[in-house]
């Protein structure tokens, strides 16, 4: 199989096309580094070759990465390692190459790819949007494997590298050019010949060696004044870390390794093996770092987390190709309608105009209502234009696709409407029927409802099967989930359009079947149940929110739940206990913050103390309206406490599974992950279930049910499990 092709230039530039068969992009696939290498020799040989040019026939991607499934088959740390040490040779012959090798970036360059075009001589990156250039590695609980972790701070200094390797984020051509990690940026239409320009200049030039800000400050001239000048620059000071300064580097690392305890925590090995490695590479030499390299890559790349993290990429791949039915096509959308202004409202219409490009018609009950929705906007916009991700041209444009209106006036075009009113039926019913008579009978109505039954919704409707369910997740613009909900009359085809406008918003998108809560609310509520039934025994607020943070959550159910809104959930627990009766049956007392006027976060009284914004301490009077007396704080099994909020969650969601809310444990796994912050590391319930082994877990959840009572009965699909050996992922 041949990965490559070369066009030869009749000014003596060979360039040398990537172009992976059978694939949409390109990826470093088995026998693509062997075949790179002979070819490189040859052109390196060839009298008739002044200088190379690498560059992708794909029109999406120069090279997007490794083959992800080599690392998932990887079985032995030794053989991640011999790979990892095989690609660095072969980038090392490239950066050594006496003719100039230059790499021209369209599209995605990321793993591999990055560290391929930094083994060459200098890069050339288009200024297309589609152009996203980084080291993703550290998001499959790896590192990059060959030479990344020492080329890049050596292209962009030490703190640029440490955020863009720790975070695995994604840059645009612009932003490497401002950090050094690309020589030129170009429209696309000229990018090969300014990289064929640009390797001929320097084949032709012999250019003085640039003087960097380390080499300057390790030969400072005896002159004190200028020493002082030199080391008050900010720059310079940056760039102090990487120079021969135990003091500086240390500073670097350990605010970084803070950092990551403060966002990673103990659970993920990867970036604190980054850091191990940069930091080898720096006071060692680059050889001691390539070598240690490539032996924590091969450590890392069998871990379980590893396991885990690569498995939820593939299951967001798979969902990538999907729409949640078996072959239905979904409708074109020229136009959505949002009912609400608030913060859910105008969210969806933020991605929809800022994501999927379409325009927006948002309504609200008043001029107040909807002014104060497209001032958040606004905002939203200035943000991006402060952070210099979009012009202020790009940011008017993008505003005057989204209008606002206090009637139905300009819906009328709207192929989809979707709703983001009160959490009513009634109100929902009445919103409906306005929608129905403003667009007529084949607009497809979407509730953005986190607990309500869309059938019951749909019962509105004389055109059932055009109501489906949108369930957004708050803040609209960050969350990355939505939950696609359709009751048993909703067509194809509108499933089909609501799971592809969903895609086009830039979400990941999973279809589920209806239900009181459907999926995520549903788990959600044990969850929150168990906290409370908790803070009831006496454990202190900050030991609950320690132990999910403990367990893996991102945050704790109490600090949540002040975020949800204590009224909210509130009524919401009270629809999951009707529903489901005494397994859900809550512990007295949040109808005692409810009048006490206590709502959360949103009215600046919960049960922490707000403060400028921001949560500050536990409020203590918590403790008297609920008529508790806590035990003291930090003396808590956090271990213990942890499981018990995290097997509630997954005991649901095998009940969810059972009853056919869900159409397969991955949907359940990226729907947790992805919706709910339940640990990556841990591969989502499912994976989680399965880790354990279902014998095992049904021994933990009879623990707990002899210890609190009927809550904690296993799920019949559970126990089926434990029977029969079967996995929930085969």
């Amino acid at each position: 199989m041949s990965f490559f092709s070369i066009e030869n230039k009749t000014d003596g530039v060979a360039v040398v096309w990537i172009d992976v068969p059978g694939q949409s992009q390109n990826t470093l696939v088995e026998g693509m580094r062997e075949e790179l290498d002979s070819l490189m020799r040859k052109l390196r040989h060839d009298d008739a070759v002044k200088a190379i040019v690498l560059a992708s026939k794909k029109p999406s991607s120069f090279v997007a990465g490794a083959d992800i499934k080599v690392i998932q088959q990887t079985l032995v740390a030794a053989d991640a390692e011999r790979r990892s040490r095989l690609a660095q040779a072969s980038f090392d012959e490239i950066e050594k190459s006496e003719k100039p090798i230059v790499a021209a970036i369209h599209g995605a360059c990321l793993g591999g790819g990055l560290e391929l075009a930094m083994a060459c001589q200098a890069r050339v990156a288009s200024s297309d949007p589609k152009t996203k250039i980084g080291l993703p590695e550290v998001q499959l609980g790896v590192l990059p494997g060959a030479g990344g972790t020492q080329r890049l701070p050596a292209l962009v200094g030490l703190e640029a590298a440490l955020d863009m390797l720790l975070t695995g984020k994604q840059i645009d051509g612009k932003k490497a050019k401002k950090l050094g990690l690309v020589d030129e940026v170009v429209p696309p239409s000229i990018l090969i010949d300014a990289a064929v320009k640009l390797a001929l200049s320097l084949a032709a030039e012999v250019k003085p060696k640039r003087v960097s800000l380390v080499d300057r400050l390790t030969g400072l001239a005896s002159d004190i004044g200028e020493s002082i000048e030199e080391l008050t620059n900010p720059d310079v000071l940056k760039e102090l870390a990487l120079a021969r300064n135990p003091a500086g580097r240390k500073i670097v690392f350990d605010q970084a390794e803070r950092a990551l305890e403060r966002k990673a925590g103990p659970h993920y090995p990867a970036p604190y093996k980054i850091l191990e490695v940069v930091r080898v590479g720096l006071e060692k030499g680059r050889e001691a770092g390539l070598e240690l390299e490539s032996k924590r890559f091969g450590e890392l790349a069998v871990t379980d987390v590893s396991r885990r993290l690569v498995e939820i990429f593939f299951a967001t791949t798979e969902l990538k190709k999907e729409n949640g039915t078996k072959d239905a096509k979904g409708l074109p959308v020229t136009k959505v309608g949002v009912l609400g202004a608030g913060i859910m409202g105008h969210g969806i219409a933020w991605v929809t105009a800022s994501q999927a490009g379409i325009p927006v018609r948002m309504r609200d009950r008043d001029a107040a209502a909807v002014g104060k929705g497209m001032k958040a906007l606004r905002e939203l916009a200035d943000e991006r234009v402060t952070k210099r991700r979009m012009t202020e041209s790009e940011r008017d444009r993008l505003m005057s696709t989204i209008t606002g209106t206090t009637d139905y006036s300009g819906m009328k075009s709207a192929e989809i409407v979707i709703e983001a009113v009160f959490e009513s039926i009634e109100v929902k019913h009445a919103v409906l029927k306005e929608t129905l008579a403003a667009c007529g009978p084949d607009v497809i109505f979407a509730s953005n409802t986190s607990s309500l039954p869309i059938t019951k919704i749909a019962a509105g409707s004389p055109r059932p099967d055009r109501v489906v369910g949108m369930h957004y997740f708050s803040p609209v613009h960050k969350m990355p989930l939505l939950e696609i909900v359709r009751h048993p009359g909703t067509s194809d085809e509108v499933v089909a359009t609501a799971a592809e406008l969903g895609k086009r918003q830039g979400k990941t998108v999973i279809v589920v079947n209806d239900g009181v809560g459907f999926y995520t609310s549903r788990i959600l509520a044990p969850y929150f149940n168990e906290a409370s039934w908790m803070l009831s025994e006496g454990t202190p607020i900050e030991d609950i929110d320690r132990a999910a943070k403990h367990f893996g959550f991102p945050v704790g159910p109490i600090t949540l739940l002040d975020e949800v809104g204590i009224d909210t959930a509130e009524k919401v627990g009270h629809i999951m206990h009707a529903a489901f009766g005494e397994r859900l049956t809550p512990p007295p007392g949040l109808d005692k913050l409810i009048a006490d006027g206590r709502t959360g976060r949103k009215g600046k009284k919960g049960f922490y103390i707000y403060g400028a914004g921001k949560k500050k301490e536990v409020d203590p009077a918590i403790y008297k309206i609920l008529g508790l007396e806590p035990r003291a704080p930090g003396k808590a099994n956090l271990d213990e406490l942890g499981e018990r909020l995290g097997l509630a969650m997954v005991c649901e969601a095998i009940r969810c599974l059972g009853e056919g809310v869900l159409r397969s444990p991955r949907d359940g796994d990226i729907g947790a992950i992805f919706g709910l912050g339940f640990p990556p590391f841990r591969g989502g319930p499912f994976r989680f279930a399965d880790s354990l082994g279902p014998a095992e877990l049904v021994r933990r959840v009879r623990v707990y049910a002899e210890r609190y009572g009927k809550r904690w009965a296993p799920p019949e699909l559970l126990l089926a499990h434990a029977k029969s050996g079967a996995r929930f992922h085969g």
